[in-house]
C-alpha cells in the first residue's frame, strides 16, 4: 500500500483522487518504463510531505489526468468540485493553441503565471511535479533533457527560490545543471572533486567545537549541518571570480539550528568569541528579512586552521520556512478546515515579500510581444537579486547591476519617464551607477521630462527598457546602432611558452568568433605573458564558455572579461 493511503482514508478525497488517477492512466507507461500513475503518486508525496492540504495532495494525484487522458475538467468537477478542479485546471498544460511552437511555449507560460498568481499553490504542486521529472530526467532523448533542464535552470528553480524554498531550488538547479552546461560541469567537478571531501570533513570536525562553544553559554542547539556548497551556486558564484576557483574562500558552512532568537544572538556571540568575524561579512537577516521571507544571521570567520567558514544561525522554524519557503506556512497553521483555506493563502500572498507575485501577475498585462514577457521574466524576475530601500523604508528588489533608473521605473513609469537624478545614501549619485543592496535611493523628478535615449545603453530591467523605448518609438533603428555592444575583450595571464597564443586563438576559431584584436606582452624575465584579445561581442553564455576552455590551456592563470559600447 502507498504511504499516502497509509496516511489518508480510502473514502477521503485524497483516496478517491488516487483511485481515479490510478484507472485514468492504467496501462499508459512513461519514458523510462515506469507505470505513468506512479509520476502522480510521487508528486502526491512530495506535496503531502510539504504539508499542504488535502486539496493539493489531490490536485498532484490528478494534474496530468486532463492533458493525458480522456477525461476533462467537467469530469473532474463533478467528482471532487471546485477547489480541486481550478487547481487542475491551473496545473493542465494547453492544447490546440494556435501558435507556432515558440509562441505556444511562451503563451503556456503565460497562462501558468496568471494561473499561480490566483492561487500558490498551483506553482508548488507545479514545482514539485517539475521535481520529479528532473529526477527521471535520463530516461529521456538528449533534444527533450536540455530543453526541459533549460526551463528547470531559467524559470522553476527560480521561482522556487522566490518563495523562499531554497532547499528545492538549489536540487532543481543541481539536477539541470549537467544537462545545460555538460562541458562546464565536467571541468568544475574534475576541478574541485578531490578537495570536496576534504572540505566537508573539515566542517564536520568544527561541529563538536561549536557545540562546547554553545554549551558554555548554556545553548543546546536543535541540530548543527556541515555542508559544502552546490555545484551550480559554486558555478555562478565563480562568473564573479573569473572563473578562478582560487578566489572562492566560503566553500564550507555550518548551519546551527537553536531554539529560539534570543538563541540566534547568543550563539553568534559564541562563535565571534571562539573565531575572528571576517569584516563586512555579517547579516542579520532576522532584524531585516529578504523579500521573499529568507530569516537567518550569516556570518564568516577565520576559524580552525585560519580557513574561511560560513555560519548560519536560525530556529527550527526559519530553517522550515528556508527549507520549504511558503509551503512551510500551511504546517504551521494546521488548518483542518477546507472553507479556511482560501482565505488562509489570501493571506499568504499578501505578505510583503510575496508582492512581486501580484506585480507578475499585472506585468504580464503590459507585454504584448512574445519575446518581451519571457525576457521580462527571466530578467526582471529571476535574476540573481539586490534589495534596495526607498526613503520611506520600503525595501524594493531589483536584478543585480539594476541602476536608479531601473529602481525609478520599479516604482512607477511615471517617476521612470520623469527622472533627471538620483541620490543615493544621501549623496547625488549617476543615473547608470550600480545599485548595491543596502542602499537607499531617492529618485529626482521634474515635471514634462521624457527618457534619455542614452539609458538603454545601462539599463537591466526589461520593464524598464520597454517604456524608454516605448516613449522613443520611432527612432529604433538608430538606438540599436548606437547602444549595440561593440567588442568583447579578454584579458589573460599565463605562463610564457611557444605555442600558447594558437592555443587561445584556435578556441576563438573553433567557435567561429571573428578576433579583431590580438597582444601579447611579456614580463621582463619572459615568464608570464599578458594576452589582450578582442572579439565581436558575445552573449554571456558563450562568454562563460570561453572562460571555462581558457582556463583549461596549460599555463593559463587568471582569466578577466568586459564588454565596452
Amino acid at each position: 500500500m502507498s504511504p499516502l493511503l497509509d496516511h489518508y482514508q480510502r473514502e477521503s478525497i485524497i483516496g478517491q483522487a488516487y483511485a481515479f488517477a490510478e484507472e485514468a492512466h492504467r496501462g499508459v507507461l512513461r519514458a523510462s518504463g515506469e507505470p505513468y500513475f506512479t509520476h502522480c503518486l510521487e508528486v502526491a508525496e512530495t506535496v503531502h510531505g510539504w504539508n499542504l492540504d488535502e486539496a493539493s495532495v489531490a490536485a498532484a494525484l490528478l494534474h496530468d489526468v486532463v492533458e493525458d487522458t480522456s477525461y476533462t475538467l467537467k469530469d473532474i468537477e463533478s467528482r471532487f468540485g471546485p477547489e480541486i478542479t481550478t487547481l487542475v485546471e491551473g496545473l493542465t498544460k494547453l492544447k490546440h493553441l494556435t501558435y507556432p511552437e515558440k509562441e505556444r511555449k511562451v503563451e503556456n507560460l503565460r497562462r501558468f503565471v496568471i494561473s499561480f498568481c490566483r492561487d500558490l499553490r498551483v506553482l508548488i504542486v507545479k514545482l514539485a511535479d517539475r521535481l520529479h521529472n528532473m529526477r527521471t530526467l535520463d530516461s529521456l532523448g538528449t533534444d527533450d533533457q536540455k530543453k526541459i533542464a533549460w526551463e528547470t535552470l531559467e524559470i522553476y528553480a527560480p521561482l522556487a527560490y522566490r518563495l523562499g524554498m531554497q532547499r528545492l531550488s538549489g536540487e532543481l538547479d543541481d539536477f539541470a545543471f549537467p544537462f545545460v552546461y555538460p562541458e562546464e560541469h565536467r571541468w568544475l567537478v574534475g576541478a574541485v572533486k578531490d578537495s570536496y571531501e576534504t572540505r566537508l570533513r573539515y566542517a564536520q570536525k568544527l561541529v563538536p567545537l561549536v557545540e562546547k562553544a554553545l554549551a558554555e553559554h548554556h545553548i543546546s542547539p536543535v541540530h548543527i549541518d556541515a555542508r559544502a556548497k552546490r555545484y551550480y551556486s559554486l558555478y555562478r558564484k565563480l562568473h564573479r571570480y573569473d572563473m578562478d576557483l582560487e578566489k572562492i574562500h566560503d566553500l564550507v558552512a555550518l548551519r546551527v539550528i537553536v531554539p529560539d532568537i534570543e538563541a540566534c544572538y547568543t550563539a553568534l556571540g559564541a562563535i565571534h568569541g571562539l573565531w575572528s568575524p571576517l569584516p563586512n561579512q555579517f547579516d542579520d537577516y532576522i532584524s531585516r528579512p529578504k523579500p521573499n521571507g529568507y530569516r537567518s544571521l550569516h556570518t564568516t570567520v577565520f576559524c580552525v586552521d585560519h580557513k574561511i567558514t560560513e555560519f548560519q544561525i536560525r530556529t527550527q522554524e526559519m530553517h522550515d520556512e528556508a527549507e520549504l519557503g511558503i509551503a512551510a506556512h500551511w504546517g504551521y497553521q494546521q488548518i483542518k478546515s477546507s472553507k479556511y483555506h482560501a482565505a488562509h493563502w489570501q493571506g499568504i500572498q499578501s505578505r510583503h515579500e510575496l508582492l512581486w507575485v501580484e506585480q507578475l501577475r499585472n506585468w504580464q498585462k503590459t507585454f504584448t510581444d512574445h519575446a518581451e514577457f519571457v525576457d521580462s521574466v527571466k530578467t526582471d524576475f529571476f535574476k540573481d537579486r539586490i534589495f534596495v530601500v526607498t526613503p520611506q523604508n520600503d525595501v524594493i528588489d531589483l536584478p543585480i547591476g539594476s541602476t536608479p533608473v531601473d529602481f525609478a521605473y520599479r516604482i512607477h513609469s511615471d517617476i521612470g519617464d520623469a527622472c533627471v537624478g538620483a541620490k543615493v545614501n544621501g549623496k547625488i549619485a549617476q543615473l547608470e551607477e550600480e545599485l548595491h543592496s543596502g542602499d537607499v535611493v531617492e529618485i529626482l523628478t521634474r515635471r514634462g521630462k521624457k527618457p534619455s535615449e542614452g539609458w538603454l545603453a545601462f539599463l537591466k530591467t526589461e520593464l524598464a527598457r520597454k517604456h524608454v523605448k516605448s516613449a522613443l518609438r520611432g527612432s529604433d533603428r538608430k538606438l540599436k546602432e548606437k547602444l549595440v555592444p561593440k567588442e568583447t575583450e579578454f584579458k589573460i595571464t599565463n605562463l610564457d611558452r611557444p605555442g600558447y597564443l594558437k592555443d587561445v586563438t584556435v578556441i576563438f576559431a573553433k567557435q567561429k568568433i571573428n578576433i579583431t584584436y590580438l597582444q601579447s606582452q611579456t614580463d621582463h624575465r619572459s615568464v608570464f605573458s599578458l594576452v589582450t584579445l578582442r572579439c565581436t561581442t558575445l552573449q554571456l553564455e558563450k562568454i562563460e564558455k570561453i572562460l571555462v576552455q581558457l582556463k583549461r590551456v596549460e599555463g593559463t592563470k587568471e582569466v578577466s572579461y568586459k564588454t565596452s559600447r
